[in-house]
């Protein structure tokens, strides 16, 4: 099949978050099952800079963008079998970051239009359009309403996958014919009007052939009032087209035999390796260097999202514990002075980095005993399953995609990959962690088997890009 991605970010191009890997790894595992893929993104000056050299000028055209004629660039490269299309244009995109300028509205309705009328300009008319969060969520809506009139596109099938439902784009209803040039409508029957505004996430739910996101428990959770970011009318109403596919991991760079930041190779028959990580780790954050101590990861940006008032309010207790914790993170700058805090005032146990640093991350996941991942709410996650790849056992609070990779411990049948709490709050975090302590003080060999069964979990974009392929087909069938 022909399969076509648009998108605001992918790795390694430019990346933020979860959305830059996923376009970095799923088109690539599309490749290997046999379909052909082209992706479209922008061109930024950060892409300029690294891969400036690499791109081959193709042509440029202009978009009306309201009744202003606007320059499209165009640029193309090919890595690992995937047609990559920049859309240049330096005055929305050489801006020194991806997102966070008072006019993204206008920067991605131009690069929404600019992407519909490349696939015929450069003749890759696919099968299946997947776009992306809010970001291209009016593709759909720009397909079958404002560019109907290009016969080629009557065949093509449209896919939105929702990373984060918390980002919807509302904007003023101005825009649809300022920016869009359409009329109004579809605004005022209110299909794409959402709390008097127009919302492009409504609009992509409304108009996609299908809509994924990515887990099976997020794809429930949205559809609740709880999780549904207001939304969950529309997603209960649409509930017959929405599913959730677990994102993968790329197991190639996150592989304790091969992986190139880590001093000491290990696999999950031996050990060894990761035991001389965890000392080396020790020695290198200033804590003391001991076999015997279980040492919990902390990888995460420190937002309320990722459930760090728990840990917070907590902290003191968990402290209590024979145990060693190394954080590593930014983001809320009460949540980077707590941990600063604890960090002076237990030298002994707690190592607090505030800061970005890819290969102490790298450390973390391959050393420690423990990773904890307290989060309110998780579309997927992708620490937990990079944990569980280097035999650390993940703690987490059971919800989106943490409930659909990590198996809690059940102490009679001897399965499970990690450790879970159901209930939002501090007593069941700090009863979950005294048990993975506990554990691992008193029941070695269990700790020895969920290590090995969590090792053992298969995570790659090879199977997760499987359930995609179903997904393209079943548009067909």
């Amino acid at each position: 099949m022909k399969i076509l991605f648009v998108a605001a970010e992918g790795a390694p191009f430019s990346k933020t978050g979860g959305l830059g890997d996923v376009i970095g790894a799923l088109p690539k595992s599309l490749v290997k099952a046999g379909h052909e893929v082209g992706v479209i993104l922008p061109y930024y000056d950060m892409v300029d800079k690294k891969f400036g050299d690499q791109m081959e000028d193709l042509f440029h055209f202009e978009v009306k963008v309201g009744w202003r004629g606007q320059y499209v660039g165009v640029k193309r490269t090919i890595l690992n079998g995937v047609t990559f299309y920049f859309i240049d244009n330096q005055y929305y995109f050489f801006r020194g970051r991806v997102y966070g300028d008072f006019d993204d509205g206008e920067r991605f309705a131009y690069f929404q239009m600019a992407a519909v009328e490349l696939m015929e300009r450069v003749d890759f008319i696919p099968d299946v359009l997947h776009v992306h969060d809010y970001h291209t969520a009016m593709i759909p809506f720009l397909v079958k309403e404002k560019y109907h009139w290009i016969q080629a596109y009557h065949g093509i099938r449209t896919v939105l996958t929702i990373h984060n439902l918390e980002f919807q784009g509302q904007f003023s209803d101005g825009m649809l014919w300022d920016l869009f040039g359409v009329g109004y409508e579809r605004y005022a029957d209110g299909t794409l009007r959402w709390n008097d505004c127009l919302n492009w996430m409504k609009a992509g739910i409304l108009y996609a052939d299908r809509v994924t996101t990515v887990s099976p428990s997020y794809a429930h959770e949205i559809m609740t009032p709880e999780f549904g970011c207001g939304l969950d009318q529309i997603l209960r109403m649409e509930s017959g087209k929405v599913s959730g596919i677990v994102n993968g991991i790329d197991t190639d760079i996150y592989n304790p035999e091969t992986d190139a930041l880590l001093d000491h190779h290990f696999n999950k028959d031996d050990l060894s390796g990761k035991l001389a990580n965890k000392r080396a780790l020790q020695e290198k954050v200033g804590l003391p260097v001991r076999d015997d101590v279980p040492l919990v990861g902390i990888v995460s940006r420190l937002t309320q999202q990722k459930g760090f008032d728990l840990v917070v309010d907590q902290l003191h207790n968990l402290l209590q514990d024979d145990v060693q914790i190394i954080l590593l993170g930014t983001g809320e700058a009460s949540f980077e002075q707590s941990f600063s805090w604890f960090g002076q005032a237990y030298p002994e146990k707690l190592s607090a980095n505030i800061t970005f640093d890819v290969k102490l991350a790298q450390e973390i996941y391959a050393a420690c005993d423990a990773f904890l991942m307290p989060s309110r709410f998780e579309p997927c996650g992708l620490s937990q399953m990079m944990a569980m790849r280097y035999g650390t056992l993940p703690l987490v609070h059971e919800v989106g995609g943490l409930r659909d990779t990590v198996q809690p411990y059940n102490a009679y049948e001897g399965t499970g990959t990690g450790f879970s709490f159901n209930n939002f709050s501090g007593y069941w975090l700090k009863w979950t962690f005294d048990r993975a302590i506990d554990v691992y003080h008193n029941d070695k060999e269990a700790w020895k088997k969920l290590q090995k069964q969590a090792m053992e979990r298969d995570f790659s974009w090879d199977t997760a890009s499987q359930a995609y392929g179903h997904l393209y087909q079943s548009l067909y069938s």
